[in-house]
């Protein structure tokens, strides 16, 4: 089972941008997106490759849900 974690978009350069979660960054690919995507825009990432693009509302809800979680578990935690 896979969790795409809302990742957000600080740079990019023709189709590889870097994302931020949680102060984490690494490089994606873009070519799989039906859309563009610009500084600041909210996507879901699967191995490397940037899926889908999420409104800014729900990805930051779902960040917030997702620290939420892990942190009431901290031996279970990620972050």
């Amino acid at each position: 089972m896979c969790l795409a974690i809302p990742s957000k978009i600080v740079r990019i350069d023709n189709m590889i941008a870097t994302v931020d979660v949680y102060g984490a960054r690494r490089d994606i690919n873009l070519m799989l997106l039906p859309e563009e995507v610009g500084i600041g825009d909210y996507v879901l990432v699967h191995a490397g490759f940037a899926l889908q693009k999420v409104d800014q509302d729900s990805a930051e809800e779902s960040l917030r849900l997702i620290k939420e979680t892990f942190e009431q578990n901290p031996y279970e935690s990620f972050l």
